[in-house]
């Protein structure tokens, strides 16, 4: 038996896929002591993993204090949060030993532990994953519209706070991209080579498992029966970006005098007072089962969240993605290469346009047809339990 280390302060979208690789592991024999915030406290429990956090208000206001407008400083937001995590860490684990870490591709400083700790790194990647190459094309194509005094003092504050963190806790940082990356000699990426952007051009230290699709161990309160012959459009913005009231309300003047069920997750940023009058064809929840009602759905609109993206492909269901932020845009254009869904725009949406794109999804066999071979390709890929494999083979090595 080994003692894993597992370091992970994202949202929904990077915790969710490790909780099969979790079970798993600790199913194999190992022993997982998991590092986020206390929001995931009870969902990382229930895994058999011992769990245990820092600040997760410190951590979310250092990352933003580094800025928002551009991807500079997100990275340096992220090296902002090395003060919130490390020492807490190092704190909490005083005297005792694990045989390797696994950390987060983006949050929680985890390439950073892993050469204070000294110990054989994963890497955890939730979204596509980067080679260094194709990070620092995307770094320069952002940055070149930006303002020459605003690139230098993004800079400058990239510089202080890496010769800070050389200082204080002894060691390297070569690049922006073992920041926003954290590369290490074994990335688990939880999707397809087939999805993956040029997936080709990725070596074997990459392993895409495909989807890890388990129990979300959570009580559902969602009456799944009242579904289950309807085939609903089912709508959400994932967790993060979903505080659209005017969306919301758009997608009732789309479907209400159709003949569709439509199911619509808002979360708990919205209240469902603040949306009026809801249609009758429309059921509205502030949290959906989203695997479990996937199963029944005929279309998913979604804001293209990579998590929401694998789930709505996985169970063959045909795609709209209207992308929010972050690398949605990306997953979206892939969504719409591979014949699988189309991609909208939120800004200029109508719900005519909204009625319409499904109408089109729905009524072309190539979406499914198209999304139908991909859900067979995620099926066959191994998920949560390659995940395991991997690290395994992983563990011979070192």
């Amino acid at each position: 038996m080994a003692r894993v280390l597992f370091i992970n302060a994202g949202s929904e979208g990077h915790i969710n896929p490790t909780i099969g690789v979790v079970e798993e592991l600790i199913s194999r024999g190992e022993e997982v002591v998991y590092f986020t915030i206390e929001a995931f406290r009870e969902r990382i429990e229930k895994t058999g993993a011992t769990v245990r956090t820092f600040d997760g208000e410190k951590f979310i206001k250092a990352f933003i204090s580094g800025g928002r407008n551009y991807l500079l400083e997100r990275i340096n937001g992220l090296l902002r949060t090395a003060d919130i995590v490390i020492p807490s860490v190092l704190e909490q684990i005083k005297g005792e030993h694990f045989d390797y870490i696994i950390h987060d591709s983006m949050f929680g400083c985890g390439r950073l532990l892993a050469q204070i700790l000294k110990l054989p790194a994963i890497n955890s990647c939730t979204s596509f994953a980067q080679t260094e190459v194709s990070f620092d094309r995307i770094l320069e194509n952002l940055s070149q519209n930006i303002p020459t005094e605003i690139v230098k003092r993004i800079h400058d504050d990239y510089q202080n706070l890496t010769a800070m963190l050389k200082g204080k806790y002894n060691v390297e940082i070569n690049s922006p991209y073992e920041i926003f990356c954290n590369p290490a000699p074994l990335t688990i990426v939880y999707t397809t080579r087939a999805f993956q952007p040029f997936g080709e051009g990725f070596d074997q230290t990459y392993k895409f498992v495909g989807p890890s699709i388990s129990s979300r161990l959570q009580q559902d309160t969602f009456d799944l029966t009242a579904i289950e012959e309807k085939s609903p459009i089912y709508i959400s913005l994932g967790t993060v970006f979903n505080r659209a009231v005017d969306f919301y309300k758009l997608c009732f003047k789309a479907f209400e005098h159709t003949n569709h069920t439509v199911v619509m997750s808002i979360g708990k940023q919205v209240q469902l007072a603040d949306l009026g009058e809801i249609p009758e064809n429309f059921i509205v929840k502030e949290y959906v089962p989203q695997t479990e009602l996937l199963k029944y759905t005929k279309l998913f609109i979604t804001h293209g969240g990579m998590n929401s993206t694998n789930e709505g492909l996985y169970y063959g269901v045909p795609l709209i993605v209207i992308p929010q932020s972050a690398d949605q845009p990306i997953i979206a254009q892939r969504v719409a290469n591979i014949g699988a869904g189309i991609q909208l725009q939120m800004q200029s949406l109508t719900a005519d346009q909204l009625r319409e794109a499904a109408d089109h999804v729905l009524n072309h066999q190539s979406f499914l047809k198209s999304v139908g071979n991909i859900s067979e390709s995620f099926q066959k890929s191994g998920g949560y339990r390659q995940a395991a494999d991997e690290i395994y083979e992983f563990k011979r090595s070192i």
